[in-house]
């Protein structure tokens, strides 16, 4: 039974009266939509018109306004993938799609244990709070600070404040994880170069545990697979990558979209063996050609920081997404409260 005077983290967020504080998603007449941080005394502006906040402080989701133009919106509350999209970020985020697949596929369970490098913007965080809930632990690893003070920002805006199952460290989680007494569960790796980190992972990582890696690029997908096997510390890797591609519905006017979301990143997953166990040889060979001859690698010239397919992000971007994500944080403080009969 869960205690209506302690509801689970972010949860009495998610329902009653609009609050202020709270961020709100407003959708006019053609589909536009607009997301917005509710203050009292605040206004909305478009070159349509304009309305005050205080006109839905108070109101329930669901609900529709009209500005001075005549122009009416509908307004409500984000889900978790609307938030993902248009909260503050420094990094690239995990789409939800992905997000989705790594929850399930990871099989990340209430109460679960996860280790996951690096956090990013926070967007694979929050699934992966909402999936281990209060009582479970999201070990997050992120190398830089600024990315660290980005994903917190969206993470309590989201929640409403601190998350109890969160701990984010600073540090490369080669370097960083071995200092720790982590035993999880679960391991997620959204980074540069996974399979550096793939005996670091699995000292910490119980027999039978799930290791999910999410990857841009295929070069890194071959690399991290053939990672795997060299080990000899995890089963046969599998991967995929989804794509989405959304329909418009009119009438009869029913159709695919004409765009649609496509490659965002390959998820390739594998899962720890027992110490003492090899994994059974496998009996496809492989084609000739499938590995590198030794000596015959061509030698490819890369722009520093961009080795794998990494988009370099603007210190300035960062420093900006950590602000916007601060003041969300501190917006969203004080929403958290227990519902009223």
């Amino acid at each position: 039974m869960i205690d209506p005077a302690h509801p689970p983290t972010g949860a009495s967020t998610r329902r009653g009266p609009l609050r202020e504080g709270e961020r709100v998603q407003l959708t006019d007449p053609r589909g536009r939509m607009h997301t917005i941080t509710l203050t009292a005394g605040a206004e909305f502006h478009t070159h349509r018109g304009k309305f005050l906040h205080d006109e839905l402080i108070g109101r329930p989701d669901g609900t529709t306004v009209v500005n001075t133009a005549m122009v009416e919106y509908l307004v409500v509350r984000p889900l978790l993938t609307d938030f993902v999209l248009s909260m503050p970020r420094g990094a690239a985020v995990v789409y939800p799609k992905d997000a989705g697949q790594i929850v399930q596929m990871a099989d990340v369970f209430p109460g679960a244990t996860v280790i996951e490098a690096g956090v990013g913007s926070g967007a694979l965080t929050m699934s992966l709070l909402r999936a281990v809930g209060d009582q479970g632990r999201v070990h997050s690893f992120e190398r830089r600070q600024d990315f660290a003070d980005v994903a917190r920002g969206n993470v309590e805006t989201f929640f409403g404040g601190p998350h109890p199952a969160w701990t984010v460290r600073v540090g490369d989680l080669v370097e960083t994880l071995p200092t720790t007494d982590v035993l999880a569960d679960r391991a997620v790796l959204d980074m540069l170069a996974p399979w550096e980190c793939l005996d670091a992972v699995a000292d910490h990582l119980a027999p039978g545990g799930v290791l999910i890696c999410y990857v841009a690029t295929a070069t890194q997908l071959s690399r991290v697979a053939e990672a795997m096997r060299a080990s000899g510390r995890w089963t046969e890797p599998e991967a995929w990558e989804s794509m989405v591609r959304g329909w418009h519905l009119e009438g009869l006017a029913v159709r695919p979209q004409h765009r649609m979301i496509g490659h965002t990143g390959f998820l390739v997953t594998s899962r720890r063996l027992a110490d003492g166990f090899a994994p059974p040889l496998r009996k496809r060979r492989p084609a000739p050609g499938a590995h590198p001859v030794e000596g015959e690698a061509a030698e490819v010239e890369v722009v520093e920081g961009t080795e794998y397919g990494d988009r370099p992000v603007s210190d300035r971007k960062v420093r900006r997404a950590a602000r916007e994500a601060a003041r969300g944080a501190e917006a969203s403080a004080g929403t958290d409260e227990p519902l009223g009969d």
